[in-house]
Order: C-alpha cells, then structure tokens, then sequence
C-alpha cells in the first residue's frame, strides 16, 4: 500500500501544494532523521518534556496545514522544539527581506542598536540607535517576539529571545516561512530615546532571492567535477565530530557574532594597549595598579590552527612576564573546532586535566564509518593517536550496540585519551573567562572544560547550550528541505 501510494503521489501536478498524506509522510521523514542521528533524545525529555517521537500531535497538524508554508512553520517549530542550536530545519529558500535595521533585546525591551544609513539616510529617518521598538505592522514587540521565538534554534531562553527580536526587521526564509508576505514597507511605532514621546515610521524592505510558495518541479542534477581535498578518508570521521560551530547563517544575525571585536567599550579609567594579531584581540591594561592581560577569541576556527596557536604561544609568553591575571573574551563565539578548542586549553591550564567526552548516538553509520577508517588508518599507517582514536571509538560503539544503549558513553575525539596534558607553553598566572547567551558550541564547551579543571571563574550570562557537533541531512521525499542534527550528547 505504502509504495501504491507514493507512485500515485508522484503524479500530481508538480507545482500543487503537497496532499495531507505527503505532509505526514515528511514530518515522519523528518522525525526518522532524529531517531538515527539525533544523541541528547532523552536529555530533552527530561529537561523540558518535550518527546520528540510522539508524532501525534505534529502529524496531526501537518495533516491540517492550509498549505506548503504553513506546513514549513509546523516543521520549523517541531525542530526549534529541542532548544538546540545545532538543530534546525531549513526550508530551501533564498528569500531574505531586511529594513537596514539591526535590534536587540535590552532590559526586556527590542532596542534599535544598528542603523544602516546608506539605506536609511538620517534626513528621512531620524530615528537613533537606542530607540525602543514598540510594535511593528501593528503588533506590539513583545507578541512578535513570542512568536517568532518559535523557531529560534536555541538552548538558552534568552538568546532565543534576542534573535527573535531580530526578526522584527530582518526575516529570511530559510529559517522564518512567511517571510515573502511582508508587504512594499514595515510600519515601526518608536519610542524615541531622545524625546520621551512615540513616532511612526514607514522603512521600505529591501529584499533579495527566490521566494518559496508551492513546491515546484525538481531540476535535473548535472555532473560536477569534485574538489580536490588532500586529507585522508580516514581522517573525515574524526573532522565530523569536531565541527562545533553555529551555521553561518545565524552568525550573521548577531551584531559582532564571531568578530574579533568585542561589543562593550573599555572603561574611560584604564589604559589599554592593543598586541598585534591576526587571530584573536589581545592587549593589556593596567586598572587599580594591576596590569590585566586581555584576549578575545572569536571563534574557534582559524583558517590556519598552527599559525594560531604560534600567535597564541607568542601572546602567553609576553603575558606570563608582563601581567598579574588574564581575561578570556568568549562572548559571541560562533565555535568552531573541538580539537583546536582542546589545543588552546592546553596552552591555560598548565597542569594536567580531563577534556570534555563526547557521547555519541549510536547507529550503524558511525559504526561502519569507524570500522572503514580505523581499518584505512591501519592500513596508511597513520599516526599512532588515530588509530588508537578509532580503535577507542569502535570498541565503545559496538558496546552501545550489544547493550541496546542510545549512546555511547563519553569518549574522546581528539586523542586517545580524555586526559590531557598541558602544552610546553602555558600562562600560569590566574585568569577568568567571560561568556554570555551567544557563546555557542566549541564557545559552550571552552568555558566548561576551564570550569570542570578548577581554573578559573566565569562571568557573565550562561552559555548558548549548543554542545556537540554538527551534521546536515536532507530530509523527505517532497519538500528539499534540510536539517541539522547534533550526533553527540
């Protein structure tokens, strides 16, 4: 019956809204890609009740949907569900719609904090940076912030909150469906900071790419001559597990998301002087008599790590000689690599300590994608710490698989081992690292491993929750579109 019916599908007319049995058909593709793939399943049962395999409700609702776009938001929101940053569900669009606005949430309020005046010249738009949005198109700030809240990929409230204020004047389809019903202008009511009263303000939309409305035909794949990669097949496993980074696109909804340059300004009392770099922001200033060594690390992945941590090593040795403490800047960290990240704990911490286990979803993909490679590596003789990584990692999988376990327990994915030594060159003196709602993935897992060895305190706003890594699936028959899947826990 099953295959009657997917044949019978695939004759409708291409460009018609999907029937309510394809609907169901994809929330159930959608939530299959998660029982393989998906690791912190009963993590999020526990923590916020949310059981993603109880379809009944989501395939009712995709059964009910008036059409394809609605559908996207019931798939969208399933996935958002998690409160995962390194999950979501992308609908394959390249429409964006933006005012040349950027807002924020500041004390509770969407708050103005960018203004592109190429786009919005100060002659017609006299509005300022710290002025408060009080609706937009008739609703107020707040109804559209609970909104769209619902499909912000986020483990911690309050940066879901923040990027969902984001949407008030910049939406792209990929991630916010009903994007491409905005009209010709957004209607803003402002409270202006500077006057203490209310004004309107009509800012025309600026929108660019191909808007999805029903699912249309599929194209004809073409050939492609493949890139030539140099790094060994067995090492691709390995690399997997260790892309811990935001994707690019939620990067670039955060004001200074990964930037080297931080979003506070130095106090007026102390004296800063910056050191050269290409990697990261660093300097030191001297406050009540101290001489505090600074270095922001924007990301965790550099386009070279060994030039890096060269950078980094050369910054550690004029800090140990030339400062009393040290400041870690890792907020709005967009992650990055786990293994890079682990290389510069080794460079703070300067005795021995345990690195952060991965604990993966157990499936036959990783299983014979360990088996191959631990085999492959054998077979090249790779360096001795792969081998001794696949062989770790393939005897806990097929553990998991005899004792019917979800996960593995945790494990290493950078060495051998869970413990670590520190590097030849350390900084040695007390440090403290700063985070906030946007350190996110390697940035979660930076401050925890610090924490976890006793190193030092943490100040700021709790981290994103995005731990683990990433993988991208396509998922259903009909839609094209596309999801990403944290394997680790």
């Amino acid at each position: 019956m099953r295959i009657l019916f997917l044949f019978a599908a695939l004759a409708l007319p291409l460009a018609a809204q999907l029937t309510p049995d394809q609907r169901a058909f994809e929330i159930q593709a959608l939530a299959a890609t998660y029982a393989r793939n998906y690791a912190p399943y009963e993590w999020k049962k526990q923590l916020y009740n949310f059981d993603l395999f109880d379809l009944r409700p989501w395939v009712a609702r995709a059964r009910a949907a008036k059409d394809d776009i609605e559908f996207f938001e019931i798939a969208s929101e399933y996935v958002a569900s998690l409160r995962d940053t390194h999950t979501s569900y992308r609908i394959p669009s390249t429409f964006v719609a933006s005012t040349g606005l950027h807002a924020d949430l500041y004390d509770g309020k969407v708050v103005i904090d960018s203004i592109n005046r190429t786009l919005l010249p100060l002659a017609r738009f006299p509005f300022q940076i710290g002025d408060e949005i009080i609706s937009a198109d008739g609703r107020t700030a707040e109804e559209l912030v609970t909104y769209y809240q619902k499909f912000s990929y986020s483990g911690n409230e309050r940066s879901g909150r923040r990027l969902a204020a984001l949407r008030l004047v910049s939406r792209a389809q990929s991630t916010i469906p009903r994007a491409p019903e905005v009209g010709d202008s957004l209607v803003l009511v402002l409270k202006r900071q500077s006057l203490g009263t209310e004004e309107t303000f009509t800012i025309p939309w600026s929108k660019s790419g191909e808007p999805v409305g029903k699912l249309g035909p599929v194209p004809s794949p073409r050939a492609t001559e493949p890139l030539l990669d140099e790094t060994p097949n067995y090492l691709l496993p390995l690399q997997q597990l260790a892309n811990e980074s935001v994707p690019a696109d939620e990067a670039q909804d955060v004001l200074n998301y990964g930037s080297s340059v931080q979003v506070w300004a130095w106090p007026a009392a102390s004296r800063y002087v910056a050191r050269p770099s290409n990697f990261f922001r660093v300097g030191v200033f001297e406050t009540e008599g101290l001489r505090i060594a600074y270095i922001r690390i924007p990301n965790f992945s550099p386009f070279s790590q060994a030039l890096a941590l060269a950078d980094l090593e050369s910054h550690l040795r004029f800090f140990n000689d030339n400062s009393d403490g040290l400041i870690i800047d890792v907020m709005r960290n967009t992650g990055g690599s786990a293994c890079y990240n682990e290389e510069v704990q080794r460079r703070l911490i300067p005795y021995n300590f345990r690195g952060l286990g991965r604990e993966i979803r157990a499936n036959r993909s990783w299983l014979n994608s360990f088996s191959f490679s631990y085999e492959s590596a054998r077979a090249n003789n790779a360096e001795t710490w792969v081998i001794q990584t696949y062989e770790t990692l393939l005897t806990e999988m097929k553990l998991a698989f005899s004792e019917n376990r979800a996960r593995t327990g945790p494990l290493p994915i950078c060495s051998p081992s869970l413990d670590r030594i520190p590097a030849a060159v350390t900084y040695n003196k007390p440090l403290m690292v700063i985070t906030d709602e946007f350190s996110t993935s390697a940035g979660d897992g930076f401050p925890a491993a610090l924490q976890d060895a006793r190193r030092g305190p943490i100040f700021g706003y709790r981290t994103n929750g995005a731990g683990g890594s990433v993988l991208n699936f396509f998922t259903g028959l009909y839609s094209e579109a596309s999801t990403e899947v944290d394997p680790i826990g």
